[in-house]
């Protein structure tokens, strides 16, 4: 099979191709030296993450609030925190 480059250094690839990667937005580029390597990157999750957040009810707020509260467990300091209405607690 056959790629154009184009004059804006685009190529164009085979149908053939195209249509076994159906999804795929984003392609990790690289070469071995004497072949041009092209690999499908994964969706990132990030909005499904965020999304999911939204849907619990869980705010910027409520995040800083869980890493105050994270970073003072590992550091020994107790206190009760409010997350998203639950209460933690830090440890002993």
């Amino acid at each position: 099979m056959l790629a154009k480059m184009t004059v804006k250094n685009q190529l164009t690839l085979p149908k053939a191709v195209i249509t076994r990667f159906s999804g795929v937005e984003y392609f990790d580029v690289s070469t071995d030296g004497a072949s041009i390597v092209l690999r499908p990157l994964q969706r990132s999750r990030a909005e499904e993450v965020r999304e999911r957040l939204a849907q619990l009810g869980i705010g910027e707020q409520d995040v800083a609030a869980a890493v105050v509260w994270a970073r003072e467990t590992k550091t020994g300091k107790t206190g009760p925190r409010e997350i998203g209405g639950a209460k933690l607690r830090g440890r002993k």
